[in-house]
């Protein structure tokens, strides 16, 4: 790396450490980021006569007869609760269940902001599989939906499981199907400003935790080859070979599915020639090398998913000859970021009142990020909408509550225009404050 590549790269990293630099100061300032508001208005103290005893009564019997006016009289159809344990916090780990409160309540935020969604972190101090399906059973009347957030692998497949089985209400892991929707998104495009077919390229994925398990089945479900895929965990690339993981179901699938060249090594021989490198894998900076890039096949695409530091800085994948780059760091071109895709996904979910979150579904709010971003223009620096654009959410809820109503999971049927006017009344916070 030449004197001026140095100069700029230090530039780049002063920029990027400026957030973690100001955390500590804005989260004490505000000792936290959310509360509760409230949304009925109190013009004096006679209204809590309607709002509380004797006039809540009246609610309470109607739903006592039918269960499902609920939805009508409290704002269950809009709560989420957030469940972590916090066994594997956003590229910490297992840090417990207080240290994860405030990634949590970063999480609640965006609900709130982007999706008009009301969620509650929810940090359990048990670790129990058994333990966590009892107290989110417990609490799900509360609910219109269950986000299971950051929970170790491979405990966190087995809740969503069990929870989806047991619960008739939409329980979703957002480090699966979140990540996974997202960089599909950001994939679709990237592939079609570079001129490549996902049902051609070669990929390399690092890290095979939930997340990039998910982002495995969602590009072959969306036309990927399972041949064309090379997986690595932290020791190696899994292929045939690799009985030591025949304990772990979904691993052993990936080995016998992926690598059609059985390929062995680690990191740097999993990206050699590939078209695309998706790491979703150890807070870097120099998990992946700039080296690793140049070896990688022409017009390659990296997308370094790991937070808070992505695998490898931008600049240095773009130095080793990386046409497209993306992170999951809003200080950065090309944000691959589940923000995009949970609070839609919730909010369509939500609005027509589905009983589960489909495949499908995360699907379709893929397709539906990724053509409005192609409406707007893609490029090499923008192959997927920022956060700010809230059009996409609307567009996004849209989709994913139409394709609940097409699959049968939903209990309000609606048209696309009506969805669409609900979606917009609680995105852009349009419920009435006053009678």
């Amino acid at each position: 790396m030449g004197n001026k590549d140095k100069t700029a790269g230090k530039g780049y990293l002063t920029a990027a450490n400026k957030p973690e630099e100001l955390a500590l100061e804005y989260h004490s300032y505000y000792n936290g980021k959310i509360e509760i508001g409230l949304k009925a208005p109190v013009r004096s103290y006679d209204d809590f006569a309607i709002w509380y005893t004797p006039g809540v009564a009246e609610p309470s019997r109607a739903i006592q007869k039918n269960r499902a006016r609920v939805y009508e009289y409290t704002n269950k159809g809009n709560f989420v609760a957030i469940v972590t344990d916090g066994t594997r916090v956003l590229g910490l780990g297992d840090v417990g269940p207080e240290a994860a409160l405030p990634v949590m309540e970063g999480k609640a935020m965006l609900f709130k902001y982007l999706g008009g969604v009301d969620a509650f972190p929810l940090c359990l101090a048990t670790t129990d599989v058994e333990e966590i399906i009892l107290v989110v059973k417990g609490i799900a009347p509360t609910f219109g939906g269950i986000n299971l957030e950051d929970i170790e692998s491979p405990k966190c497949y087995y809740l969503l499981e069990r929870l989806r089985e047991e619960l008739t209400m939409p329980v979703w892991h957002d480090d699966q199907q979140g990540t996974a929707l997202v960089i599909l998104a950001g994939l679709i495009n990237a592939l079609k400003v570079v001129g490549k077919d996902l049902s051609e390229v070669t990929m390399s994925l690092i890290g095979a935790g939930a997340a990039n398990m998910n982002v495995a089945k969602y590009m072959h479900v969306a036309g990927a080859k399972w041949e064309n895929m090379i997986m690595v965990d932290s020791k190696g690339i899994l292929n045939a070979e690799r009985t030591d993981v025949k304990g772990n179901e979904s691993k052993w699938e990936i080995c016998r599915k992926t690598n059609r060249e059985g390929r062995s090594g680690g990191t740097e021989e999993a990206m050699r020639d590939t078209d695309v490198c998706i790491a979703l894998s150890t807070p870097g900076p120099g998990v992946i090398k700039q080296e690793w890039v140049a070896h990688m096949a022409g017009d390659a695409i990296v997308f370094a998913g790991a937070n808070p530091v992505p695998e490898i800085w931008p600049w240095e994948a773009e130095a080793g000859g990386a046409k497209i780059v993306a992170t999951g760091r809003s200080d950065f071109k090309n944000q691959i970021n589940n923000s995009l895709g949970f609070p839609a996904v919730f909010r369509g979910t939500l609005d027509v009142r589905a009983t589960s979150i489909t495949d499908e579904m995360c699907i379709a709010a893929a397709y539906a990020i990724a053509s409005y971003a192609e409406e707007k223009g893609i490029s090499e620096d923008a192959i997927i909408p920022k956060m700010e654009e809230r059009e996409m959410y609307v567009r996004e809820a849209v989709a994913v509550g139409m394709k609940a109503i097409e699959l049968g999971v939903a209990e309000r049927v609606m048209s696309a225009e009506e969805l669409e006017g609900e979606v917009r009344k609680r995105i852009f916070n349009k419920t009435p404050k006053t009678f």
